[in-house]
């Protein structure tokens, strides 16, 4: 549990709270203390007394929580990430003028973490790396066809909203590569985000192994929150209810769930090859099984997919026991006669025979039609102009192209192909640093993952899935760092030579 105390005390050094919880000041024994302390009771009591209590509530936790993340950069990032992986679509149960969700108000405060002290002249510090260009080319490229997009589209309050969303967690990027700058940060989100998406995970087997009545009105109860309510909560393969159920935890879509475990468990996985892991092994490697099993569970043969080559990518160049390991997991789920179902599935899936996949063709298809008509910029984000047409298709590489054209496309290519490029030629120096090595390969493996899983999913580029859209730029920025921090380690032994 040293890993736990470790993380806690981390926070608690760099919070202001401790100068109030482990300090003696002389304000809360002065008058002037007392009678602040009796006027906010008084107007919290006039506030729970002429309007709705859980307002009254909602406010006092918000501005405990600004107060924390104020004082601490890390409990900004963990309240993001806990809601990317645990309340992804959660918003608040009451408007305030639009109805923001929780991921939007955790992303604004870790902004606005980000920049105050940039703003009060603190840090004057800006890295962009060399992704920063292509990151910013894809997002000017982004709001170029958002623009000529609204020629054939109504500009709607929920266009405006979710595409400002995405805009938000693309810059995201900037933020870590600005903020994550040595190897404890980077260790403590790590560990955060394994941690959030191994309890998303037991959340998922939990819900999936309970009496269906009681799974729907556990889910339901989410419905204050945004979230959908009734027996549609449940998800089936082709929304069958005779064919086999699939998990969703709280992330509503299977694949959604399965794109989140895609990505951390790829990110786990070198955590058990090193003597330094974010969490003692004892610990991960039952978390590790929890998420696999969830991931099992959502059938969401894209992710798996991904996972799949991010792990074989790690162990052709690094570590070599995996191959052993998948090799004994392919033949285990062949032959265990309680898997035979699940292989069915995945065997109609690549011969195409299942109608879900023979859907999916179709929708290739028609995006293939809407590219060849549009090909340079796209036709934006409010609609298609051509009655025959539409926008929407499950890979993140055509979608991004039926918006943004392939220009578009060719951005995010160079973005991620830079990544990729950096990594390839740092896969032998960084064994070198051992602290590093298996945060910087699990974390590049995350984005092979997400790389490989968009071939069958849109998530990661979507206006409806705006946590999707976080999480992959923020293990985007996260890799960046980790290289960043690998080149400074490098450059200090040149120079040491």
């Amino acid at each position: 549990m040293s890993e736990f105390r470790t993380s806690i005390q981390d926070l608690i050094e760099q919070s202001p709270l401790k100068t109030v919880l482990f300090t003696r000041h002389r304000w809360p024994g002065s008058i002037l203390g007392a009678l602040v302390a009796v006027l906010l009771g008084l107007g919290t009591a006039w506030l729970m007394v002429e309007s709705n209590p859980l307002i009254v509530l909602a406010l006092l936790l918000g501005l405990g929580y600004v107060v924390l993340c104020l004082g601490n950069l890390e409990i900004a990032y963990a309240g993001v990430i806990a809601l990317v992986t645990l309340l992804p679509f959660g918003s608040l149960p009451f408007s305030i003028g639009f109805i923001p969700t929780f991921l939007d108000l955790a992303l604004g405060m870790l902004f606005v973490t980000w920049v105050l002290p940039m703003a009060l002249g603190q840090e004057t510090r800006f890295e962009t790396t060399i992704l920063g260009g292509p990151v910013f080319a894809f997002a000017f490229f982004a709001v170029g066809a958002f623009i000529a997009g609204l020629s054939h589209g109504a500009l709607t309050p929920y266009l405006i909203r979710h595409f400002a969303e995405v805009l938000l967690s693309i810059t995201l990027f900037y933020l870590v590569v600005n903020t994550v700058r040595d190897t404890r940060r980077l260790r403590n989100i790590v560990r955060l985000i394994i941690l959030a998406a191994t309890a998303e995970a037991a959340i998922g087997i939990v819900l999936y192994f309970l009496p269906n009545d009681l799974t729907i009105t556990l889910l339901s109860a989410l419905g204050r929150f945004g979230y959908p309510v009734g027996s549609g909560v449940l998800r089936f393969i082709r929304d069958d209810p005779s064919l086999m159920q699939r998990a969703t935890a709280t992330s509503v879509d299977p694949n959604v769930l399965g794109s989140l475990l895609n990505v951390a468990v790829a990110m786990t996985i070198p955590q058990l090859f090193t003597s330094k892991p974010v969490l003692a092994h004892r610990y991960l490697i039952p978390m590790l099984g929890i998420m696999g099993l969830c991931l099992g569970l959502t059938i969401s043969r894209g992710t798996m997919l991904g996972v799949a080559a991010a792990i074989f990518v790690i162990a052709a160049l690094r570590y070599r026991k995996l191959l052993v390991v998948l090799g004994a997991l392919f033949v285990l789920v062949l032959i265990l006669p309680w898997t035979q179902e699940y292989v069915l599935h995945f065997i109609e899936g690549f011969l195409g025979q299942d109608l879900s996949t023979q859907m999916r063709f179709g929708e290739y298809k028609d995006a293939f039609i809407l590219i060849m008509r549009y090909p340079l910029l796209g036709v934006g984000f409010a609609g298609a102009p051509d009655i025959d047409i539409y926008i929407g298709v499950a890979n993140v590489y055509l979608i991004i192209a039926e918006q943004m054209g392939l220009v578009g496309l060719a951005a995010f290519f160079v973005v991620t192909g830079l990544l990729l490029v950096r990594f390839w030629k740092r896969r032998e120096l960084v064994i070198a640093y051992p602290e590093l090595e298996h945060l910087w390969y699990g974390l590049h493996a995350a984005v092979i993952g997400g790389l490989v899983g968009g071939i069958f999913d849109h998530y990661f580029f979507s206006l409806d899935f705006h946590h999707s859209v976080t999480l992959f730029w923020l293990v985007v920025g996260l890799a960046t760092a980790a290289t960043e921090l690998l080149d400074h380690e490098l450059r200090l032994a040149e120079v040491g030579h």
